[in-house]
């Protein structure tokens, strides 16, 4: 079944074949990680395939999720990202 588009906007964290983390958004988590493990996602995950999706946020509007992804980006270190990521 296709991934299909939805209403609603994510925020998700990858781990990256070499350890590292990637923190993105979309409003088609499953498309976008395949997109990702194809090699035609970011420039950052192509170098570092595959890439595992270890935690997501769901949001009603693009806009918060855009918010969240760059707090998350830039204001969380990587252990607070791995502490996020094992709390769900």
């Amino acid at each position: 079944m296709a991934a299909e588009k939805t209403d609603k906007w994510f925020v998700y964290i990858l781990e990256c074949a070499d350890g590292t983390l990637y923190t993105g958004s979309t409003n088609n988590l499953e498309k976008r990680v395949e997109t990702h493990n194809l090699g035609t996602g970011a420039k950052y995950t192509k170098a570092r395939l595959p890439v595992k999706l270890v935690y997501h946020e769901e949001f009603e509007d693009k806009k918060e999720a855009m918010k969240r992804e760059w707090f998350i980006k830039h204001k969380l270190s990587r252990k607070q990202k791995m502490e996020l990521i094992s709390s769900k």
